[in-house]
Formats: structure tokens, sequence, C-alpha cells
């Protein structure tokens, strides 16, 4: 079997699409580029304070601080995606909304299908 989906079942529900708002996603990346910086950096800081056994855990809890702050700056300022907040009108008269990242493109009056749920959600159009 090559990639792709998962085998298994997903709900997916029938309405139209009722409102649609450009958004930013912020990045996702688990370590990237910030990260390593980052670690880098704080890294070299904590080699800055103290001596002996202090100085080896200032690098350490440097490296480890430096890390997080530099993912979280690369996750909140440099990798953007575009996204779309999408409000439907279900079938059943529940309305949902959907943050996802575009494409697919929805546009308001477009009959579409919610499939999955929570923060796997997604709105594509119907066929």
């Amino acid at each position: 079997m090559g990639g792709g989906q998962a085998l298994g079942e997903e709900q997916a529900f029938q309405g139209r699409v009722t409102h649609v708002k450009s958004v930013e996603l912020a990045g996702d990346q688990p370590l990237g580029v910030g990260g390593v910086m980052g670690a880098v950096a704080g890294g070299l800081v904590g080699s800055a304070i103290g001596a002996g056994t202090g100085k080896d855990v200032a690098i350490v809890l440097g490296a480890l601080a430096g890390g997080y702050a530099g993912q979280k700056i690369q996750n909140t300022y440099y990798d953007k995606r575009p996204g779309q907040h999408v409000m439907v009108q279900l079938d059943n008269g529940v309305a949902v909304a959907v943050t996802q990242p575009t494409p697919p493109e929805v546009r308001v009056g477009q009959r579409v299908w919610v499939q999955g749920s929570g923060a796997d959600a997604r709105v594509v159009p119907q066929d």
C-alpha cells in the first residue's frame, strides 16, 4: 500500500456555506530552523553563566529555552499559510464553523461536505 489516508470511517455532513473569512494559519512544524537556531543561541548565552556544574546546567537550560522560543517565533511569524474560517449551515439545521488551510477554497452559498470532526474537520465542495 502507498501513502494516503488511513483506513476506516469518517463522519460527513452536507450543508451550505453561509460565511467565509480569509485567515492566516500559524505554522505547525515540529522542529525547524527557528528551534535549532534558538537552541544554539540559548546554549551560547548559558555558557557565559557560572562555572563548573552550574555552567553545564545553564548551557542545557539556555539551549532548551532558546529552542522553545525559536520554534514559537518561527511558527508564529515565519511559517504562516493561507486559510479560511468557514461557517456551514448543515442540512440537519446545525451550524458549524471550521478553520482550515486553503485549498480547497469554498464560497458563500456553495453546497459542501463537512468531513471529520474536531481539529480534523474539513469543508470540501460537493462534486
